[in-house]
């Protein structure tokens, strides 16, 4: 089939180079973002996607808007089979979706109906589950509610990050995603209704939902710090000033610590929780680099009875 891939950031790039070295479908346009700012300089930044459809000689369309015409004429000039979609990062118009023969098919890194939205490894993670996986499905108006065709699980690792899993569910959704481009192809591949029951939603992971609250038990404490990294970044307040958590691990044996009381020994930093302690195992002060918590403590010189988030 012609395809047209729509996707933004580092996570959409194996599922189009697994389409481009796929050898059964041509890859004829590339649609994602327009350039960003990023940086100290705040120079406008091509997106990930964006760089590799470029380096394989690919036509990238960065439309402002999905529904703006003169995207929308092009892409009707290239006549599409198919639109592949990984993370693209803007809403779909109907003018849009009518385009190619066979619709948009979107690889979505959760089992829907679970976690339909923009953050659902971040959701998964944080609500404690121990298998999530990816589905490809034909996007229609709804959030994330189109039929299905294809799904693939992955287990849920105790120390996963959102980042660690979201690069596993990449590599292999793209497979998936491939897979699911042959079968629309040879026919073999029908979209099944996503059931009515087991819908969750997945919103956007905002920098409040992200601030640690140390009154909750600590596996609560240690889900949201893994759930948010590497973005928005787990966080707290330190004398005034924001610590991003990277690494902290419950430590089920030490239950006399306070809810946010800290408790620096030489090599350890431990933080009291609504249940047991945690320990700090990484965090970031503001305007500083990752370090380990240790060295962190030993700078900052903590005060007895000190406490985090006040």
């Amino acid at each position: 089939m012609k395809l047209v891939f729509a996707g933004t950031p580092e996570v959409a790039v194996p599922a189009l180079d697994a389409l481009i070295a796929s050898g059964r479908h041509e890859v004829a346009a590339v649609v994602t973002r327009p350039d960003a700012p990023a940086g100290r300089g705040r120079r406008l930044v091509a997106s990930p996607v964006a760089e590799r459809a470029e380096e394989a000689g690919i036509e990238v369309l960065k439309p402002a808007r999905p529904r703006d015409e003169d995207f929308l004429t092009r892409l009707r000039e290239i006549a599409p089979d198919c639109c592949p979609v990984v993370a693209y990062g803007a809403l779909l118009p109907k003018a849009t979706l009518d385009v190619p023969a066979h619709g948009w098919v979107n690889l979505h890194f959760s089992l829907l109906p679970a976690w339909r939205g923009a953050a659902p490894v971040q959701h998964s993670i944080m609500a404690g589950d121990e298998v999530t996986g990816a589905s490809t499905f034909l996007i229609e108006e709804g959030l994330d509610s189109g039929p299905v065709y294809g799904v693939l699980t992955e287990e849920v690792r105790p120390t996963d990050t959102s980042g660690d899993l979201l690069t596993r569910l990449a590599f292999a959704g793209a497979g998936l995603l491939v897979a699911t481009m042959d079968g629309i192809q040879d026919g073999t591949l029908h979209a099944v209704p996503q059931p009515a029951e087991g819908v969750t939603l997945a919103p956007k992971i905002t920098v409040e939902d992200a601030q640690v609250q140390w009154s909750a038990p600590a596996l609560r404490v240690d889900r949201v710090v893994r759930g948010c990294t590497p973005a928005p970044g787990a966080w707290t307040l330190f004398r005034g000033e924001r610590l991003k958590l990277i690494q902290a691990v419950p430590v089920l044996d030490r239950a006399d610590l306070a809810p946010g009381e800290l408790s620096a020994a030489k090599n350890n930093v431990y933080v009291g929780t609504g249940s047991h302690a945690v320990e700090l195992l990484w965090v970031q002060p503001q305007g500083k680099k990752p370090m380990r918590a240790a060295d962190w403590a030993r700078g900052v010189r903590i005060v007895h009875g000190e406490l985090l988030g006040s």
